[in-house]
């Protein structure tokens, strides 16, 4: 009944949000993403030159990966289809192909449309590739998470991906603009509402577009300030989902700006974790792995403070737990760093794996038994405490390895004491085979 009414175009004067009613008509009207659509960029190329092949659109929601599709259909004259990967399965995909069949047999041509496509599962994302192999669908498939982790690969070598922006600031004024024009009146905005506006889209032209609509519904409203915006509309929480790529996209920006020693980006991205809904202790949980990687023994009050870090939060729970996170970020950010003794240690780790299994000098075991004694075990030992400056000065290599230096201090923080400790043992540690 629906399509019915539709065909007889019934539905014009139904209700319809503002966003969709502002979708764009034609490639150009898409705003934000010139370095696809512009003349001469790859995806518009590919459009004018008449070979269109399989694509896959990924990136945030409300970026225009519906609407370009559609425009993609329409400027190649391909018959549209769409589909979800959240409500369809196999027997929808076998009626979608079926009917491209019949347009196949027709002289007509198919885009299939696929939104959400990461949301299939390996056995129905299968299932396109004779169609796409014989050239029944083109598909143009849309998903907000990382194609390579989430669509197979071999669906993936027959269709390149394209990877679409979040809207700025320009591009979400020019949706503004398009709305005022549209209503016929400017939007009761103060500057600082309408920067307010802007930011609380977050990118999302289409949630721009419905704050819009949101101000435009009171014809006789007054100047709105920002104070008076955010009890119009509720502040939308920032796009995250700590079980996808975002959250492994922020741990790791967390990570490189505390590596960086950019303190205030640092604060700024565990800040977007945790109003993100992670899990604080999954935060903690990095900034301890931070603290042994990065700043190593540079400072190494940095592991017990992060340690500690993690103790507080346990026990103050929320909010006040959150104050120990912020202090040790900052802590960390701005220590002294060096990653020395974690390359040290996976340089001995390759070292253990290449050496097999040599045995310890025999003054660096233990001799419990008489047998062991007579053996050699513990033969030419020197108790360290015992000797000047506590350094007898034996190697503790196997007898069958050379020596190796796998740990380098930098000269930074502590480790410059460090290097100079190492520096002194070096020049009193006895020839190999040399008694005390």
């Amino acid at each position: 009944m629906a399509d019915l009414f539709a065909a007889a175009g019934f539905d014009k004067d139904a209700p319809r949000p503002l966003a969709d009613r502002l979708r764009p008509q034609s490639l150009d009207e898409v705003v934000g993403q010139a370095h696809l659509l512009d003349k001469g960029a790859p995806l518009r190329r590919m459009i004018d030159s008449g070979r269109f092949s399989s694509i896959v659109l990924w990136g945030p929601p409300g970026v225009g990966k519906t609407t370009i599709a559609r425009l993609i259909a329409q400027e190649t004259t391909l018959d549209f289809e769409e589909i979800s990967g959240v409500f369809s399965g196999v027997a929808d995909l076998r009626k979608v192909f079926d009917k491209a069949a019949e347009r196949r047999r027709l002289g007509k041509g198919t885009l299939l449309f696929v939104d959400e496509i990461h949301r299939f599962n390996r056995a129905q994302q299968d299932a396109f590739l004779p169609h796409l192999e014989s050239g029944l669908v083109t598909l143009v498939g849309a998903t907000t998470e990382n194609p390579s982790f989430e669509l197979n690969p071999a669906l993936l070598s027959r269709a390149q991906v394209f990877t679409l922006n979040r809207l700025d600031a320009a591009a979400i004024e020019m949706l503004m603009q398009r709305a005022e024009k549209h209503a016929g009146r400017a939007l009761p905005l103060t500057d600082d509402a309408r920067a307010a506006l802007v930011a609380m889209a977050d990118g999302d032209g289409r949630f721009a577009l419905n704050l819009a609509e949101e101000v435009l519904a009171d014809p006789d409203s007054g100047m709105i300030d920002a104070a008076a915006l955010s009890t119009i509309v509720q502040r939308r929480a920032p796009v995250y989902d700590k079980a996808q790529e975002s959250h492994y996209n922020l741990a790791s920006a967390l990570q490189k700006s505390i590596r960086g020693s950019d303190v205030d980006a640092a604060l700024y991205w565990a800040a977007r974790m945790i109003v993100g809904g992670e899990d604080p202790r999954f935060v903690l949980r990095r900034l301890i792995v931070i603290a042994s990687e990065d700043v190593g023994n540079a400072d190494p009050h940095a592991l017990p403070l992060a340690i500690a870090a993690r103790d507080a939060y346990e026990f103050l729970g929320q909010p006040e737990g959150e104050i120990a996170i912020g202090q040790l970020v900052a802590y960390l950010a701005t220590a002294p760093k060096s990653n020395r003794s974690h390359l040290a240690f996976h340089m001995a780790k390759t070292a253990a794996r290449e050496s097999g299994s040599l045995m310890p000098p025999m003054h660096a075991m233990n001799a419990p038994t008489k047998l062991m004694k007579n053996l050699g075990y513990h033969e030419g030992y020197e108790y360290d405490h015992d000797a000047e400056n506590a350094f007898a000065g034996l190697d503790y290599f196997p007898p069958d390895m050379k020596r190796r230096r796998f740990y380098e201090p930098r000269e930074t923080g502590f480790e410059r004491e460090i290097l100079k400790r190492l520096e002194f043992w070096d020049k009193r540690r006895k020839p190999r085979g040399e008694k005390g």
